[in-house]
């Protein structure tokens, strides 16, 4: 049977059921959206030709309202204006739900990339052993963080399953009574989520998507690769950050941390529980059926009292099920074994702790609460640390932090909260490990790392603290801004040389987690050194790590889109070369990103599938990906300029003006969607270096004008073409696999641009001058970037991620420009000086908000 084309398939099973279901969708038997639904269609019409004619937000809805709703007046216009946001935060959802559902169908579950591909390309070009081995040695981890770009509450996110399952089934009854429920349902948070509501919403993730998912991946791996009943290097894995990340947020505290595992450890309990009594119900053989119902119970009172006396351990469960599968084998015919061995591979995946919960904070207040500790000892008496110890080197200091045997037994002598908090914390770590093993968490990161002493004030707190014999915790550096990067092998060179450290290093296996941040990265230098950067890193911490036995471990922290170090990542994975480690994929997947890659049961399996086959593509054709001397000097200058473009960009005097009156960067804060400040300092005065990276990058994409993306790449390719060079980077584009995907995922950023929107800034008398050089680079690199590849139109080799971008852009065009017009309404009544709480400029500032949420969504990789 032929197979239609992938955009084909889109059009058919997405594009053509979403203009079915929306026609249904605006015939709901509620008067409000009713109206709304047969208004909508006529503003949509007139902000595309508006657009079109070159007219600015404010034309098109005066416009509007002039020509079809002019007996309203300005109270009720602004109702409809907020009908109108609420009905296409819902027609989001309808898309989504339709996407969701079509996953298998419009993706090739069996193509490349997948497990099966894997499998049948090894067999076939070279040895199903070598397949083997490299599995044997090779990990995926992804890492579920809790960064704010989440805009649906968790009773929206249940509808959209709901209705993906209705859809997929056809089931018409079921979908009329969710499009009523979603009509009713309210899509905003009226207060901040607290860390613990973040935990939850992503364990729901864990217990409904990725239980099953690696489950599968799995079974499938040991049934088919291995054909085997043995157990194996577990290959995927996952982490997460909600209740232990307190980096800039004062509200994740050391209560918080031990709730959440005890929280994580009952839902894989659960689980386990609910697996058993499937089995109960199959298992109804002599010898085997009563020690089934036993574990069942035992799992049932373990899972609600974690201190229940009925306690049994990861070993003595799978110890039991392993012997009960011998009874099944042996006796009765192997009936129901595979789901048995299902169980035994989950318990060996996720154990007692179903994720790995991190630990984060920032390397400055690790100083500030370690020269606390250091002031408390000195002032006690205590002769462990010399009295001068604040006058020394820093390298005298890390010679004592890495001798010191000093313990700490009594955290209350610490009256300042922060190193109060910071010193249990590591208490709790201790204790997870002893409640869901020593995976439970056993990884701390230090963002903002800049020093070999940033390690080791956390390395000498953690054994004062905890660890006097046992440190049973990777630190993990985390490496952000540029000159960071830059410094990352001499900072790590100085830890791999001190024997403290090392011995540490060998107790753990040889290996060192490096984390690298491409967030900051992006906001500090640029989308194309950003990355360079990186990957430079990267190239000489492995050089330096294999230079002393150890064995880098590269943790990315990748956002959802391009500028976050997102997008197609796993081509970035299959692109590396032969120069940097590739043992183990490491990444975060934050905010929409896991509901939107990882949130069905398909596209999470295709998308781990995806990751764990970049790995092994890689490592088998390495020697493809290495960059010639040449091209690597053609990369390095085109990063160096982007660089050099991008730091003049942001040292403009209308840089930060622009961002704070021009842009949505100070509604974010409003929004509630996340437990997390917007901004690390507490200055009102809004400082760059303050500044998060995911409102930094949202606003630019609220925008539509997606800056960290593409800025700078075609400053940098013009040189080229100017200097009639532009052939060196075509080449450099032919040769390697990692600046096409580089430059591929900028295309992404720029189909997501819209200049249209905002055009009427370039008539501004304040900005309109910094407009015209973002649109001039932008022009520029669209133009360059069509030149290099040779297509007529961006994304041109992703036609069906292009199609469902414009679906999903055409849908919010009438948000964003209900956005724009109340931008605009804001800024002409601050510049007319009325107060802050004026009731006008208060309504027209929840209009701004409000539409964040729908904007997002639509985007889904967008923040």
């Amino acid at each position: 049977m032929s197979i239609e084309p992938k955009l084909t398939r889109f059009n058919q099973s997405v594009l053509s059921k979403y203009q079915i279901f929306n026609s249904i969708f605006m015939t709901l038997p509620f008067d409000a959206v009713t109206k709304t639904g047969v208004l909508l269609p006529l503003f949509h019409e007139t902000c595309k030709k508006g657009f079109e004619n070159g007219d600015n937000p404010t034309t098109i809805v005066d416009t509007f309202f002039e020509k079809y709703q002019a007996r309203r007046n300005k109270e009720s216009q602004i109702n409809l204006l907020f009908r109108f946001i609420q009905y296409i935060e819902r027609q989001v959802v309808l898309f989504d739900a339709i996407e969701d559902a079509a996953f298998p169908i419009v993706n090739n579950m069996e193509g490349v990339g997948t497990l099966r591909n894997l499998k049948d390309k090894a067999q076939a070009e070279y040895n199903l052993d070598e397949l083997k081995a490299y599995l044997d040695d090779f990990k995926v981890r992804i890492v579920l963080t809790a960064h704010p770009t989440q805009f649906y509450p968790g009773s929206v996110l249940g509808i959209i399953t709901d209705l993906s399952k209705a859809i997929e089934q056809n089931n018409l009854s079921e979908i009329n009574n969710l499009f009523g429920q979603l009509g009713k349902t309210p899509f905003f948070k009226h207060k901040k989520p607290t860390p613990y509501d973040e935990a939850k919403s992503l364990i729901w993730y864990l217990e409904n998507v990725f239980y099953t998912s690696f489950g599968k991946i799995y079974n499938y791996i040991q049934t088919n690769i291995y054909a085997d009943e043995q157990k194996h290097n577990e290959i995927i894995n996952i982490g997460f950050w909600p209740g232990g990340d307190r980096d800039g947020n004062p509200f994740v505290k050391p209560e918080t941390t031990l709730k959440v595992a005890k929280k994580l450890k009952k839902a894989i309990l659960k689980k386990y529980y609910e697996d058993l009594k499937n089995l109960r119900r199959k298992l109804t053989f002599k010898g085997v059926e009563d020690r089934i119902i036993k574990l069942e119970t035992i799992l049932y009172d373990y899972s609600i009292n974690l201190k229940s006396k009925k306690a049994i351990s990861v070993k003595e469960l799978t110890e039991e099920l392993l012997s009960i599968r011998k009874i099944v084998v042996e006796q009765h015919q192997s009936l129901y074994e595979n789901e048995i061995n299902n169980l035994i591979n989950r318990i060996h995946l996720f154990g007692y702790r179903f994720a790995t919960l991190d630990i984060r904070q920032d390397s400055r207040i690790h100083h500030s609460v370690f020269t606390n500790v250091v002031d408390q000892l000195l002032a006690s008496g205590n002769s462990c640390l010399p009295e001068n110890y604040h006058d020394l080197s820093e390298e005298e200091q890390i010679d004592i932090l890495s001798k010191t045997t000093d313990v700490i037994t009594d955290l209350d002598v610490f009256e300042d909260e922060m190193t109060y908090n910071t010193l249990k914390t590591i208490q709790v770590i201790k204790q997870i490990q002893k409640m869901n093993g020593e995976r439970g968490a056993n990884r701390y990161i230090i963002s903002n790392n800049q020093t070999a002493l940033n390690m080791m004030q956390l390395f000498a707190m953690l054994k004062m603290v905890s660890f006097q014999d046992d440190l049973t915790v990777d630190l993990a550096p985390l490496f952000e801004t540029i000159p960071d990067l830059e410094n990352a092998p001499g900072v790590m060179e100085q830890l791999y040389t001190n024997p403290a450290y090392m011995a540490h290093l060998k107790a753990r296996g040889n290996k060192q987690t490096i984390m690298l941040g491409f967030s900051d990265g992006t906001k500090d230098g640029g989308y194309l050194m950003a990355n360079w950067g990186i990957y430079k890193a990267k190239e000489l911490l492995t050089e330096m790590s294999r230079k002393y036995g150890i064995t880098a471990i590269f943790f990315d922290g990748r956002g959802g889109p391009p500028a976050r170090g997102g997008g197609k990542t796993h081509n970035f994975y299959s692109s590396l070369g032969p120069t940097i480690e590739d043992k183990e994929v490491q990444l975060t997947i934050q905010g929409q990103t896991i509901s939107s890659n990882f949130g069905t049961l398909n596209s999470s399996q295709f998308n781990l599938e995806q990751l764990i086959s970049s790995g092994v593509t890689n490592r088998i054709g390495s020697e493809k990906n290495k960059l010639s001397d040449e091209d690597r000097a053609v990369m390095t200058d085109l990063a160096e300029t982007s660089y050099q473009v991008y730091k003049d960009f942001k040292s403009h005097e209308m840089f930060i003006p622009y961002l704070e009156r021009m842009s949505t960067l100070k509604y974010y804060a409003k929004t509630n969607i996340g437990s997390r400040p917007s901004k690390r300092g507490s200055s009102d005065k809004l400082v760059f270096s303050d500044l998060r990276a995911i409102p930094f990058v949202g606003s630019w994409s609220q925008l539509k004008q997606n800056v960290p993306g593409f800025y700078g790449v075609g400053t940098a390719l013009k040189q080229y073409e100017d200097r009639g060079e532009f052939d060196k980077v075509e080449q450099l584009y032919k040769n390697n696999k990692f600046f096409k995907t580089l430059l591929e995922n900028s295309m992404m950023s720029l189909t997501k641009s819209f200049f249209n929107l905002t055009k009427y800034m370039s008539n501004d008398e304040e900005f309109g001058a910094f407009w015209n050089i973002i649109h001039t680079e932008y022009e520029t690199t669209k133009r360059l970037l069509l030149k290099l590849t040779g297509y007529e139109t961006l994304m041109q080799n992703e036609p069906t991620g292009k199609a469902s971008i414009e679906v999903r852009e055409s849908i919010v065009l009438p948000l964003l420009t209900i956005q724009q017009y109340a931008l605009k309404k804001v800024q002409e009544l601050e510049k007319a000086g009325v107060p802050a709480d004026d009731p006008e400029k208060l309504i027209f500032e929840k209009i701004v908000t409000r539409s964040l949420f729908g904007n997002i969504n639509a985007s889904r990789n967008s923040a």
